[in-house]
């Protein structure tokens, strides 16, 4: 029997690691088992709550009805997606993803080490694709690696550069990288703005729009294009995968997107309800005409510009694969931003144009998914007005559950719903990824003021994940999260001298101690973040850290052929073919096929 571990020769390109990473299934047997059982203790513990025998004084039992009703609702909706979901890759994508470049094509056989060059087709037809990259401040080291890359992405097409900063040396970057430079004398409409302004000089059948700190990776446009084969297609969108996972903050918000991105989003496939997320997303020109271009009155342009495309009856696909490496936000000032932008979006979409009573021509399907969408940012609420109801147990003696309902029973209910909820992420995420929970505890109060902005029709400021301007003190942005953990440390200590009276331990007690554990946890944070940011290493930590997550993207090695490998390979055989004939002709069209791709510098 064959040792665990030995120093057997390697007999192809994967080493063990990232040959489960390429047969891994997403919808495994244990994926489905968990999400059943999952659903079932939704099932219970709604229950459990409405039950009337268990109805406890009204204030507290308001506030826990209110705010799981929310949360299981949105358990439930989880749970049909990722139950819904199924691979969208058929026999046609494979065989027009097969056709997309032709090997007899003179540019390429005169371009045989270069896949930049070569036709892109569909359906036999030669077709155009533009590549834009949105530019609004961010630093020039991180346009730079991003236009590289683009620029080296398989497959004849052009690179643009929208620069809303305006700056002479992004222009001159440009310049140096074969780029083209588009720059507007205002920033109206800001980002979707931005694009559609670029659209009335780009003219290419297809379009990708990559914000300034998303990598490409080579593939891109091989592993999207087969899509459009099918003409109701408008959009095909990808994962935003990120590589600068260094800290509590990007880890936080980096982790909390897996769900939506390896579950969500390819479950609402089959309601024909995937949305934008505004990067790495491929588009069809012709339907973005049909509406008149990117949705401009509102900084969540994605989801909008989503939303009219299937008002219209185009078909959007997400695909569920890492083809560009981003940046997620790592420091408090530009998570709360971000978090605040695509709250706003959300609470829009509910507050102005409900998808269950919208006149757009939505299916059912449809509605129900984008009715998920606008209300979804409410669960970030829930955690706020969740805190308040140990103190009023510790300070009035009010409780949300009747005294008869022992412990047990509580528990039971209780971890039926949030212990399999943690069971089913930690499966997701491979191990228990505590900063997730932290920090969704802590972000009530962004959620909270994109609500109320909505309500009084405050404009939200356009702002950029990647932008470094003046990083400001992540104490300017938590002043609610400081307040509210004074507020919890006092009703806390007033809970354990109520209990030592009583000498008897109770559950706000606790409730309340752990909230204010989480809360006191992230003002730590808050004060690491301050002295990294005082030290000025946060830039260098997170360019290092995704730097190290493109290599390791672009060193592994894929689990199938792509066109581009199929190319050389034919190309390869060719040659083999000349050799045989006239070696002296087939030494300068000799070309080797490649194990891995190549790396972007």
């Amino acid at each position: 029997m064959a040792s665990l571990v030995h120093d057997y020769a390697s007999v192809d390109a994967f080493d063990d690691a990232t040959r489960r990473a390429a047969t891994r299934e997403t919808y495994s047997p244990v994926m489905i088992l968990l999400t059943t059982i999952a659903t079932i203790g939704i099932l219970f513990y709604g229950w459990f709550l409405f039950s009337p025998g268990h109805r406890g004084d009204v204030l507290p039992w308001l506030l826990v009805i209110v705010s799981e009703t929310i949360l299981v609702m949105h358990a439930l909706a989880g749970m049909w997606t990722i139950l819904a979901g199924r691979e969208r890759r058929d026999w046609t994508y494979y065989a027009t993803r097969s056709a997309l470049y032709d090997p007899s094509d003179p540019r390429v056989l005169a371009n045989p080490d270069d896949p930049t060059a070569w036709p892109l087709r569909l359906a036999g037809r030669i077709i155009d694709v533009d590549v834009l990259i949105t530019v609004y401040g961010e630093p020039l080291d991180v346009i730079r690696r991003t236009a590289e890359a683009a620029v080296a992405v398989r497959g004849r097409h052009k690179t643009w550069i929208l620069d809303d900063g305006r700056s002479d040396e992004v222009q001159a970057l440009a310049s140096e990288l074969g780029c083209r430079y588009v720059r507007r004398m205002s920033s109206s409409g800001a980002k979707a703005g931005n694009v559609n302004n670029a659209l009335t000089i780009a003219k290419g059948e297809f379009f990708v729009i990559l914000d300034a700190d998303f990598v490409p990776l080579p593939g891109l446009l091989e592993e999207t294009l087969p899509f459009f084969e099918d003409s109701t297609v408008a959009f095909v969108q990808t994962p935003q995968t990120y590589g600068n996972l260094h800290n509590f903050i990007s880890r936080g918000a980096g982790y909390m997107q897996t769900m939506f991105y390896r579950f969500v989003q390819p479950g609402r496939n089959s309601f024909n309800a995937a949305f934008c997320v505004g990067t790495n997303v491929v588009f069809r020109r012709a339907a973005v005409d049909d509406i008149g271009g990117i949705y401009t009155d509102s900084k969540s342009e994605d989801v909008w510009t989503s939303l009219t495309l299937h008002g219209r009856g185009w078909r959007s696909i997400f695909l569920p694969v890492t083809l560009a490496i981003g940046d997620a936000p790592d420091t408090i000032e530009g998570y709360s931003k971000q978090q605040l932008r695509w709250a706003t979006g959300g609470f829009e979409i509910l507050l102005t144009s409900n998808p269950l009573i919208t006149r757009r021509r939505l299916s059912l399907d449809q509605r129900l998914m984008y009715f998920v969408t606008a209300t979804h940012y409410l669960t970030g609420i829930v955690p706020g007005l969740m805190l308040f109801v140990p103190a009023l147990e510790i300070f009035f003696d009010l409780r949300p559950v009747s005294m008869d309902i022992g412990i047990w029973q509580w528990f039971m209910a209780y971890a039926g719903f949030y212990l399999l909820q943690v069971v089913l992420a930690f499966f997701t995420l491979g191990s228990f990824r505590w900063e997730v929970l932290m920090l969704s505890a802590a972000s009530f109060p962004i959620y909270m003021l994109a609500f109320f902005n909505v309500v009084i029709g405050r404009d939200q400021a356009w702002s950029v994940t990647g932008a470094k301007k003046g990083a400001a003190s992540p104490f300017n942005f938590i002043f609610v999260q400081v307040t509210t953990f004074v507020f919890l440390l006092a009703t806390t200590c007033v809970g354990i001298w109520r209990d030592l009276l009583n000498s008897q331990l109770t559950i706000a007690t606790v409730w309340c101690g752990i909230n204010t554990v989480i809360l006191g946890a992230f003002i730590l944070v808050a004060f690491d973040e301050s002295r990294r940011l005082h030290r000025g290493t946060a830039e260098s930590e997170s360019m290092d850290a995704k730097s190290v997550a493109l290599s390791e993207f672009l060193g592994a090695p894929e689990p199938r052929s792509t066109p581009y490998t199929r190319v050389r390979a034919e190309l390869a055989a060719r040659a083999v073919e000349l050799d045989e004939v006239a070696p002296s002709r087939a030494l300068n069209t000799y070309v080797s096929v490649p194990l891995v791709k190549e790396p972007v510098k």
